[in-house]
């Protein structure tokens, strides 16, 4: 598999963590199912909003990971309502791990559903990062939380509303160590010379992406090969990680690389089994965890 790597790669091995986390096992169960949670944005209208916690079992307090839904939001289409595929996988391979994870529900606090077709977007990811600010300062009062060891995980529209972040002054008495977006929109950043990342980032991506191309997360992680570290996954697409969704392409989508709407997302086996171990491995070195 190729990895390219823009800038130090940390001093890491990705072979460190083949151990941990088989991608085709099943995911366990989580201690407890997923919490609802109350909180405030960071924005100027404090705004009120919902969130769900997953936790360990044991008071803590344990590090935790702040993980932000993409364009289509949280939850399954599927009846009855939770949490969608992919985040549960997550959630329950991160709490077996000994890691709270808080998915901040950006859209559903806001009456918003899925936006992946909607233009303007009516949750921008600068409304995002502060709704994350508001998540940062809600943990950090928690005895369960370690608030010196926080990071943040992003998919999609999540991923880029995690670089929004990434620069931003974060609320006193938390300390994010680290970040890892999944297939991010990079573009903005790129046109942004007034951007610069103040945590370690990790931007995960397919090299066939057609919705969030791979070409400016290239020339960003070139632009600050100190800071962020670029894998990129041959024949991958948009959603890679997800568990078990097969290729799929859809139309009318508000913005793709090719400005016609259309993009693929999918499944890619290697690529997910990989993205599983570099999220581990990132979260161990950021957490002093090895």
């Amino acid at each position: 598999m190729l990895r390219r790597i823009a800038g130090v790669a940390r001093g890491r091995s990705l072979a460190a963590a083949c151990a941990w986390w088989s991608a085709s096992a099943p995911a366990l169960a989580a201690a407890e199912q997923p919490e609802f949670v109350e909180f405030r944005s960071d924005d100027r209208q404090d705004t009120p909003l919902t969130g769900y916690l997953y936790r360990p079992a044991g008071p803590g307090p344990f590090p935790a990971v702040i993980a932000l839904h993409g364009c289509s939001g949280l939850f399954s289409t599927e009846p009855p309502k939770r949490l969608s595929a992919r985040h549960d996988d997550w959630a329950e391979r991160l709490v077996r791990q000994g890691y709270v994870v808080f998915f901040p529900d950006s859209f559903g606090s806001r009456g918003v559903g899925n936006v992946c077709k909607t233009r303007p977007r009516p949750v921008s990811v600068g409304r995002r990062a502060r709704d994350v600010q508001g998540a940062i300062a809600w943990l950090a009062r928690q005895p369960f939380v370690d608030r010196e060891r926080l990071a943040l995980l992003g998919w999609s529209h999540g991923a880029t509303s995690v670089l929004q972040l990434a620069d931003r002054r974060r609320p006193a008495g938390a300390e994010v160590r680290t970040a890892v977006a999944f297939y991010p929109g990079c573009q903005r950043f790129l046109a942004d010379r007034s951007w610069r990342p103040q945590i370690p980032l990790t931007i995960l991506i397919g090299a066939a992406d057609d919705w969030t191309p791979a070409e400016p997360c290239r020339r960003l992680a070139q632009r600050f090969p100190g800071m962020i570290d670029l894998v990129e996954y041959p024949g991958a697409f948009h959603g890679f990680d997800a568990p078990g969704q097969p290729l799929r392409l859809h139309t009318g989508l508000a913005f793709t690389a090719s400005g016609t709407g259309k993009a693929h997302t999918g499944t890619e086996p290697q690529a997910r089994r990989d993205a599983i171990r570099e999220v581990k491995l990132q979260l161990d070195h950021a957490f002093a965890r090895d």
